[in-house]
C-alpha cells in the first residue's frame, strides 16, 4: 500500500489521508508515536496534523506534547524528511496562548516552531476563531508569519460562515496571506457541522477541506455494534449515545454492507465517503499503535461506487 501525494493545499502537496498528531504524547507514548510516525511516512504519507494545544486536557500535560514528539521525530530523521512532509498545527488553545491576539498569534507560532525543532510551519491553522478580534487584525499577523517565512500557508478551523467570508474578502482587497484551507467538523454521523453555507463558501472560494473527527471517534471504525454496551469512557460515551439513534444504527449497517462488499474495514469506507465528497481534499485521522494504520491508509486505493456513496449519504440523512 503505497499513497500517492497530488492533493493539493495552496502551494502544498499532500497526501489523501493526513495523520492526527492528537494522539501524541497522550495515548500514544515516544516511541509508539515515532513507529506510527514512520509506517505513515514510508508508506507514502507526508500530512501530519497537530496543534499546539495538544494535549493540554490530560493530567499532568500543560499543552504542546504532541508537537514537542514531532519535533523530536524530526530532529531523528534529519532534514530530508522535514523537507518531504507537511507539518500542520494550529493557534488559540494552548492554555498559555489562548485567543487571537495578534501578539499571542505571534508569540504561539515561535513556541510552535521551539517545540517542532523546526524554521518553518507549512500549514498554520486558527483552532477557533476569536470574535473579540478583528479578521484584519488576525489575518496581518498571519500575513507577518509568512512575510517572514516562518509560515508557508494559513488555514481556518471552528469558524463562522461569516468570519471565514470576511476574512477571505479582507485577504483579498488587502493582498495578504489568504486562508487556504478549511478544517471542520465533519463524518458520517456528523454533517450538519458543515454542509449548508460552510461547504457552499469552501466550494465558491476553492478551499481545501480537511475534516477532523473524520471517525466520530471511534464510532465510524465499526468497533461498536448495536445491542452492546461499550466500555466506560469518554469515547465510549460518545459512541453510545450514537448506537441509541436510529441514525447512528444506520449508518453502522450501511458501513457493514459496503465493508463487507469490498472485504475493507469500515473505518477505510467511512473515509472513503468522506474522500468522495467534492470540497474534501484529506480526512484526518489519527492511530494510537501501528496496527491501526493500515485500515486508515487503505483510503486512498478504496473507490465506492456510486450506488454506495448514495447507499451511505441515505443511511446518514
Amino acid at each position: 500500500m503505497q499513497m500517492n501525494v497530488g492533493k493539493k493545499i495552496g502551494q502544498l502537496s499532500v497526501a489523501p489521508l493526513a495523520l492526527g498528531g492528537n494522539v501524541f504524547g497522550w495515548t500514544a507514548d515516544k516511541d509508539t508515536s515515532f513507529a506510527v510516525l514512520d509506517a505513515y511516512t514510508e508508506g507514502g504519507g507526508n500530512h501530519i496534523d497537530t496543534a499546539d494545544g495538544y494535549s493540554s486536557w490530560v493530567e499532568g500535560n500543560s499543552g504542546g506534547e504532541s508537537e514537542t514528539v514531532i519535533g523530536q521525530w524530526l530532529a531523528a530523521r534529519g532534514p530530508a524528511v522535514r523537507d518531504d512532509v507537511v507539518v500542520a498545527t494550529k493557534v488559540a488553545r494552548h492554555p498559555d496562548r489562548m485567543g487571537l491576539d495578534p501578539q499571542n498569534i505571534k508569540a504561539a507560532c515561535e513556541d510552535s516552531l521551539r517545540r517542532l525543532q523546526t524554521d518553518r510551519i507549512d500549514l498554520y491553522y486558527t483552532h477557533f476563531d476569536d470574535e473579540s478580534v478583528e479578521v484584519s487584525e488576525i489575518l496581518q499577523a498571519l500575513d507577518d508569519l509568512v512575510k517572514a517565512g516562518k509560515v508557508r500557508e494559513i488555514a481556518a478551523s471552528n469558524i463562522s460562515p461569516e468570519r471565514l467570508a470576511a476574512s477571505l474578502a479582507f485577504s483579498d482587497r488587502e493582498g495578504t496571506a489568504r486562508y487556504v484551507a478549511l478544517q471542520p467538523h465533519y463524518n458520517l454521523v456528523s454533517r450538519d457541522t458543515y454542509e449548508g453555507e460552510l461547504e457552499t463558501l469552501a466550494r465558491r472560494e476553492s478551499l481545501a477541506v480537511l475534516p477532523y473527527y473524520a471517525l466520530a471517534a471511534g464510532f465510524l471504525t465499526g468497533k461498536y455494534q448495536p445491542g452492546e454496551q461499550p466500555p466506560e469512557g469518554a469515547r465510549s460515551g460518545q459512541a453510545a449515545k450514537l448506537l441509541a439513534t436510529e441514525r447512528g444504527q444506520r449508518v453502522l449497517a450501511a458501513l457493514s454492507t459496503v465493508a463487507g462488499a469490498h472485504q475493507a474495514p469500515e473505518a477505510t469506507v467511512a473515509l472513503a465517503w468522506l474522500l468522495a465528497q467534492p470540497t474534501v481534499t484529506s480526512p484526518i485521522a489519527s492511530a494510537r499503535t501501528v496496527d491501526q494504520l493500515p485500515a486508515l491508509m487503505a483510503v486512498a486505493d478504496l473507490q465506492l461506487t456510486h450506488d454506495e456513496l448514495h447507499l451511505l449519504t441515505d443511511a446518514s440523512s
